[in-house]
Order: structure tokens, then C-alpha cells, then sequence
């Protein structure tokens, strides 16, 4: 009860930092004015490790390019969505993953307003974390 409870309060202060937030979390971390742990950059993609994990591999791999949301996803981000699932194939046999799951968050689950997809891999995934 005492580590649900941990995680529930570090969970409300990320999520009142990114709403109260002027600028796009994700897009400091591209510009480099936040640190964070790289797992893999291209010239349109950055993949990092979440920093509140719901498996054991927890990574977001995020387009350079600020797209809001799922539900703001057109025509013109073909080539973006592209690369965000190669950036995901290579992680995978590089890591040589044989099960793992891509999953993007929309609406109230999405916690940060940039697209972003997780790639979530090494055993049980606490679902209701996501």
C-alpha cells in the first residue's frame, strides 16, 4: 500500500508539472535543456528511458517534430510515423526482444501533449501506470 501510494504522489507531481507547463516537456528534452538517459537518436526521432517505468524495459520513442496527439495525426506526419517504428524495430533486435509491446496514449492517458510511443518489454506491465 505504502509503494502505491509513492508512486501515486510522484504520479500527480509529474502530471501537474507537464500540464502547468509553458513549453512541451518532450520538446526541452529534444532541444536539450532537460537531461534525460538517450537509448537512441536519428535526425527525426529521440528514444529515451521513462523516468516512471511500468515494466521492466520502459522506453519512449518521441518524433522531433511536435505533433500534439494521436487524434492530431494526418497525412503529413506519414514519414514521421515511419520513422518512430523504425526507431522501434531497431531497438527491438538490437535488444533482441523476443515479446514486447507498442502502445500511444490518447486523451486523459496521455500524459504529455506530444505524440510519443512506448515500447514496453521484460514481463508484466502494470497497465493501470500507463
Amino acid at each position: 500500500m505504502l509503494k502505491k501510494t509513492k508512486w501515486l504522489l510522484k504520479e500527480a507531481k509529474l502530471r501537474l508539472k507537464y500540464m502547468t507547463s509553458k513549453d512541451c516537456l518532450f520538446c526541452s528534452i529534444i532541444k536539450g535543456e532537460l537531461a534525460t538517459q538517450k537509448v537512441l537518436e536519428t535526425e527525426n526521432v529521440l528514444a529515451i528511458y521513462d523516468v516512471n517505468p511500468v515494466a521492466k524495459i520502459h522506453i519512449l520513442i518521441i518524433p522531433k517534430k511536435h505533433i500534439e496527439s494521436v487524434m492530431t495525426v494526418s497525412d503529413v506526419h506519414a514519414n514521421d510515423l515511419v520513422d518512430l517504428f523504425e526507431v522501434a524495430q531497431k531497438i527491438v533486435e538490437d535488444r533482441k526482444l523476443d515479446a514486447f509491446r507498442l502502445a500511444f496514449n490518447g486523451g486523459k492517458y496521455a500524459h504529455v501533449a506530444h505524440l510519443h510511443m512506448h515500447l514496453l518489454a521484460g514481463g508484466k506491465v502494470e497497465w493501470s501506470k500507463l
